[in-house]
């Protein structure tokens, strides 16, 4: 598989009667001593306009949003290809509302 980068989203199967879906990568490639996951946040189309959907409007995604509940880890041998990559300004959102969900405030 092509390396991964934070920020990036990518086509990943999510094994659910075949549902493949597009996901934004948050972490790091992983290293050879680490297991080969990657942890990610799934794009729905599916929306019921709670707090933790974040749109994000991009011409390669349908109209939806990152829902940042359903934050996962994921094998690496179930991503697809790449889709785009976020700007750093909207990755930047991605972790504010992160820190938030997560009760993560210093």
């Amino acid at each position: 598989m092509k390396r991964t980068l934070p920020g990036e989203i990518w086509w990943v199967d999510f094994g659910l009667a075949a549902k493949i879906r597009p996901a934004l990568i948050l972490s790091d490639y992983p290293r050879d001593d680490e297991l080969a996951l990657l942890v990610i946040i799934p794009h729905t189309t599916a929306l019921r306009g709670n707090r933790w959907e974040l749109s994000i409007p991009k011409p390669f995604l349908k109209a939806g949003a990152f829902h940042l509940q359903q934050v996962q880890p994921i094998s690496l041998s179930r991503f697809d290809a790449k889709l785009g990559v976020l700007t750093p300004e909207e990755f930047k959102r991605v972790k504010e509302t992160l820190v938030r969900l997560l009760n993560l405030q210093t």
